[in-house]
């Protein structure tokens, strides 16, 4: 999962693949430092660094694995799509057009990635009532319920992680990983399009960094960028679909 979200955005998806036949013991659900779990001692929150926590943590499952990312969490997907594919069986992200050359970070992205505005944007959204982050949430197109354990767990700490990860995202370093999207091809990869998300990159931004990913690509047509909230039996079909292929 990405910003501002912790584990709790996958619920309503487990549910559905474990009716579709994929028992939850099978299912393993990874929070990122800052992001449902603590940021550690050190721990600089950049971008080539949760790559490397997610590298360590599929290491330890000691077996290649069906990774699927949302958000930032596509992102360390495909960071680790490119740099250890032996540690996939398949990989699935929903973000692939921000590693298109053309792509630029949404407006809050900027904000985050400037020095005061940033830290004050970030006070204000996690710093305020449960109720408001709910609120908020809600009105970006999360479920209710979802919204409401994620607000509960969003604080300073989440904070600090995404200015920490946004500014070290900072263009043209997305552009400079996206170089290497090629090498993604050497496990089969889905790149999930949820039309109205418009903070990924365009339609076309994400079809072409798909094609040179070698990923196949499943249109969510309606969906948004909580789609896992949205209509979670239509993702667990498109993964599960995707899965059997593999």
């Amino acid at each position: 999962m990405g910003n501002p979200e912790t584990a709790a955005v996958w619920a309503p998806l487990l549910a559905e693949l474990d009716r579709a036949g994929s028992p939850r013991a099978g299912l393993v659900c990874l929070s990122p430092p800052g992001f449902g779990a603590p940021l550690p001692a050190g721990f600089g929150a950049t971008v080539g660094e949760y790559r490397d926590w997610l590298i360590d943590a599929l290491e330890d499952l000691g077996e290649p694995v069906d990774l699927v990312g949302h958000d930032w969490g596509g992102a360390h997907v495909l960071n680790v799509a490119v740099s250890r594919p032996e540690l996939l069986r398949s990989w699935a992200s929903d973000v692939i057009g921000i590693f298109d050359p053309g792509y630029v970070w949404h407006e809050s992205a900027q904000r985050w990635q400037t020095p005061g505005a940033g830290k004050a944007d970030v006070a204000e959204r996690f710093g305020g009532a449960v109720e408001t982050r709910v609120r908020s949430l809600v009105e970006l197109g999360m479920s209710r319920p979802v919204a409401e354990r994620i607000a509960a767990a969003q604080g300073e700490t989440m904070g600090q992680a995404v200015l920490a990860l946004y500014r070290s995202a900072a263009q043209p370093v997305m552009a400079e990983l996206g170089r290497y999207l090629e090498h993604a091809s050497q496990r089969p990869g889905l790149a999930l399009l949820a039309t109205e998300d418009h903070v990924v990159g365009t339609d076309r931004q994400r079809r072409r960094a798909a094609r040179r990913a070698g990923a196949r690509v499943e249109t969510l047509n309606g969906l948004g960028h909580w789609w896992m909230t949205q209509d979670p039996a239509r993702g667990a079909h498109a993964l599960t679909t995707f899965w059997a292929q593999c």
